[in-house]
């Protein structure tokens, strides 16, 4: 089975993390995002995948090759934008699959432990123009909003609506027949979701839901990288692309952790990062080079290559770019962002009283 992987976004919501890599090659767990997707991938069937490209898509081959974890690799770049459905039927000149056959197409922010198999049955058994990956969520005003009928067909497809129909979401995995891929318009900016299921259903095409609601998370934000992070480190979803067993920490080759610090909750210490004594870092990714200094604290945080937190520096739900360093004292909590190469000094950022 051939599969597409929309990689093409510029990863905004994760500034500045995204500002010299692209999102899905930001290290998760070890190894760049997409790592786990093609590794999962390949488990579930799928032995070439097309990436779909834009934002720094030379990146993605540098990356990666012509193959990796069992499965072999094209690209397809865009030269603007074309929207989701665009990107599929710009990719798909680089697909092998003949009209009636099953073409997987995955998101490269979308964290997902679903059975890939399954779907592809439904799809197969319905003789499916695409069938929709559908999760239930407690709050679907947030999301695509999927009902479907007894069957399982899906009857309408409703684009973030403040007024949802029902609790399933569209999960961001589809199964499209090679064929439905080819009545996408070419060249042009098209929405799969606003544009080419809304036209599959009302042609009377049968668009399949596959609901099943395991471990699913959209990675795009600041909170849910870490979170997703953390919890391939901690085995809540398994990975056939993780450098290490399961467990409170992920600690990679050429780290330093003291025995006196305090690492857990699914952090990552990345090579050549070091954690000194009296330290904590809890539920954190600590990329290549990062510097906790000793009687620091991390929690919820991003530090990235080379980024340096000082002596007895609280960091709480922040994220650190390229090079960053905060001086000792420093106090930052609540999403705050500091870019690469900034340097806040001694006592810069308080949000509570020296004791």
């Amino acid at each position: 089975m051939e599969a597409i992987l929309l990689v093409g976004g510029q990863g905004t919501r994760l500034r500045p993390l995204t500002i010299s890599t692209p999102k899905p090659l930001l290290p998760t767990a070890g190894v760049a995002f997409l790592a786990h997707q093609l590794a999962r991938a390949h488990a579930a069937g799928v032995d070439r995948i097309v990436f779909a490209t834009s934002y720094r898509a030379e990146m993605f081959e540098a990356a990666f090759g012509t193959h990796a974890y069992g499965v072999d690799l094209a690209y397809v770049s865009e030269n603007e934008p074309l929207g989701t459905g665009g990107a599929i039927r710009n990719a798909a000149r680089a697909l092998t699959a003949k009209p009636d056959d099953p073409v997987l197409i995955l998101n490269g922010d979308i964290l997902s432990g679903h059975d890939v198999q399954a779907q592809v049955a439904v799809h197969e058994r319905a003789e499916a123009a695409a069938t929709l990956h559908l999760t239930e969520v407690t709050d679907p005003s947030r999301f695509g909003c999927v009902p479907t009928d007894g069957t399982g067909r899906v009857t309408a497809f409703l684009e973030k609506t403040s007024h949802p129909v029902t609790n399933q979401i569209n999960a961001g995995c589809y199964v499209f027949r090679r064929s439905a891929i080819d009545t996408i318009a070419e060249d042009e900016v098209v929405s799969v979701e606003r544009e080419t299921f809304p036209s599959l259903i009302a042609s009377g095409a049968v668009v399949m839901g596959h609901v099943e609601s395991g471990y699913w998370l959209d990675v795009g934000t600041p909170e849910a990288f870490v979170r997703g992070s953390c919890d391939l480190v901690l085995g809540k979803l398994a990975s056939p692309a993780m450098p290490g067993e399961p467990g409170e920490r992920l600690t990679l080759t050429g780290a330093s952790v003291s025995p006196g610090a305090v690492v857990r909750g699914g952090t990552t210490v990345g090579r050549g990062a070091v954690v000194e004594a009296g330290a904590t870092v809890l539920g954190s990714v600590l990329l290549d080079e990062a510097f906790v200094a000793e009687g620091a604290t991390v929690r919820n945080s991003v530090l990235s290559r080379g980024a340096r937190v000082g002596p007895g520096a609280v960091l709480d739900d922040v994220i650190l770019g390229d090079g960053a360093v905060v001086g000792p004292g420093n106090e930052l909590r609540g999403g705050l962002r500091v870019w690469p190469g900034i340097e806040l000094p001694p006592t810069a950022v308080r949000f509570s009283t020296d004791a």
